[in-house]
């Protein structure tokens, strides 16, 4: 075989270790996992009770309410992306791999966005029944998440590595990704809105797929240069 085509499937394999090694972490720590879930759910169904049924006011509100606790419940996620590998030296054994830690930190952010994005995705046409949004509304809104929430995963992953070991770390991860995440928030909730008033949701859907391309370009790089500077 060809020596360059030995070392794609190399690497291929270390990418595939790596996100089952953190999916195999997950489902061993389930309840972690299960918090953000259901804090995504808990806060986007206490809305319609508290507003009340009026149909209007509740698809007006959707958009926001949805991505807003979407974007909280991914917040809540980012401690266990990087501190636990942290704390028992897994990260500094891959900082010293021969493998580039970019992929290596890419492949840990496929897993938590796997544990903590789709389900999400998946969860949020249900829960958007309850805003009485209409069809075309519940696509732009499983679409805008499918594009949204890997971004705010990639975001994530590099607060966590810049705060990594730093006391009160949770605060501050939030402090420095809540600025980056407001234009996902933006236009993923435009999308919504766009789609229940019957106009074009495609600009919306360019400008998170933008920001997706350009954010798994730059996030992993980013996250793998914070990640060394940690560990030394």
């Amino acid at each position: 075989m060809n020596p360059a085509h030995e070392g794609r499937a190399g690497l291929a394999a270390v990418f595939v270790s790596v996100v089952q090694r953190d999916l195999l972490l997950a489902v061993r720590r389930r309840a972690d996992v299960l918090t953000s879930f259901f804090f995504f759910i808990i806060v986007v169904s206490l809305f319609p009770l508290g507003v009340g049924p009026e149909p209007n006011t509740l698809r007006e509100i959707a958009p926001g309410v949805v991505w807003v606790a979407a974007l909280l419940a991914s917040m809540l996620a980012l401690q266990r992306l990087l501190a636990s590998d942290y704390a028992d030296g897994t990260l500094e054994q891959l900082a010293l791999s021969a493998q580039p830690l970019t992929l290596l930190v890419l492949a840990k952010i496929l897993a938590h966005w796997l544990v903590t994005g789709i389900p999400l995705v998946l969860i949020a046409p249900l829960l958007g029944l309850q805003f009485d949004l209409p069809v075309e509304g519940l696509v732009a809104m499983t679409a805008g998440l499918l594009l949204g929430t890997p971004v705010l995963s990639l975001v994530g992953a590099i607060g966590a590595a810049l705060t990594l070991g730093v006391r009160g770390a949770g605060g501050l991860v939030a402090l420095l990704v809540l600025p980056l995440y407001i234009p996902v928030l933006i236009f993923g909730a435009g999308a919504v809105s766009a789609a229940v008033s019957g106009q074009s949701v495609e600009g919306h859907m360019s400008l998170l797929a933008a920001f997706l391309l350009f954010s798994l370009a730059a996030a992993p790089w980013a996250s793998a240069a914070a990640i060394r500077i940690a560990v030394e």
